[in-house]
């Protein structure tokens, strides 16, 4: 079992990478029809009369894949478990299509330790989703926050 980490164990410049996850157009249909019922994500034939001209993820399947590949082999187990305390800056500069193999890329980008919980500190990653050409498809900035190492 991998060791869990702490927010002490972080350092600004950091960078870490998940694996890769595979796109396919089912999943795309899937997602659409549950979630994002628009003409370009439900079928390649609605998706040829769009701006896109063929079938392409929601952003928001985009965004619950690369929180997959943050959670699960990005980010290294965190004591406890991280609590979310937002996202900015969230960008979809490239849509994703079927076929294509996504991730990660985190990068830790500030530190702080809290202000109203001294056993934690919030930390700032980029998440960046990158297709199999290493094109961007996916940014975002992300504040978790992490325990400290208890005091011994």
């Amino acid at each position: 079992m991998t060791r869990e980490h702490y927010y002490d164990d972080f350092a600004t410049g950091q960078t870490f990478r998940s694996g890769t996850y595979p796109v396919t157009e089912a999943e795309i249909v899937a997602f659409a029809t549950r979630y994002d019922p628009q003409p370009q994500h439900l079928s390649a034939e609605a998706a040829a009369a769009t701006g896109f001209g063929q079938l392409v993820a929601s952003g928001w399947h985009t965004g619950a894949i690369s929180m997959r590949l943050f959670i699960t082999s990005a980010l290294p187990p965190i004591a406890g478990g991280s609590k979310g305390a937002g996202v900015d800056k969230l960008t979809w500069p490239r849509p994703v299509r079927p076929g294509d193999s996504l991730h990660v890329q985190l990068e830790v980008v500030a530190m702080r330790p809290s202000r109203s919980r001294p056993d934690r500190g919030l930390i700032t990653l980029r998440a960046t989703t990158f297709n199999q050409d290493s094109e961007v498809v996916m940014s975002a900035e992300h504040t978790v926050m992490v325990p400290r190492i208890p005091p011994t």
